[in-house]
């Protein structure tokens, strides 16, 4: 129930930052990716924000024996680039410039109860269900 709970919390936290640095809206990412037009930086400064806050943060979290609500860690523990990273971070940038969302601000949209979230988000969906389809039936190594 805590982690339910806590995963509830940090998830509305991340709306919250997602709209207030105004990332749900597509035109902002657009803007940063126009470096020849009207280019607009200040998604450098969102992620930059968020770097140095986890930055920091970790290296206190990480010192504790065990989470707040778990008995270990669960770090990632592969540092090869295979592939399907290279494969999958290649559609995430595409689908990111093409739509102007992501996951997060994508779900966070839905909010806002407009056509267009609603589409990425269905399309996203479909996508993951395609992709585990296809991982499942040829048996996709990571």
């Amino acid at each position: 129930m805590k982690n339910n709970i806590t995963s509830l919390a940090v998830g509305i936290l991340f709306a919250i930052g997602l709209g207030v640095s105004g990332m749900t809206r597509p035109e902002k990412v657009f803007g940063f990716l126009d470096v020849f037009g009207n280019w607009n930086a200040a998604l450098i400064f969102v992620m930059l924000g968020a770097v140095i806050v986890h930055f920091i943060a970790f290296r206190f979290i990480v010192k504790r024996k065990s989470p707040l609500f778990s008995t270990q860690w669960h770090l990632p523990t592969k540092k090869e680039i295979t592939w399907p990273l290279i494969a999958g971070s290649f559609l995430f940038g595409v689908g990111w410039a093409l739509a102007g969302y992501c996951p997060g601000p994508a779900l966070t949209s839905l909010a806002s109860f407009q056509i267009r979230p609603l589409i990425f988000f269905v399309s996203m969906l479909i996508g993951m269900l395609v992709f585990r389809f296809l991982d499942r039936r040829f048996d996709i190594k990571r």
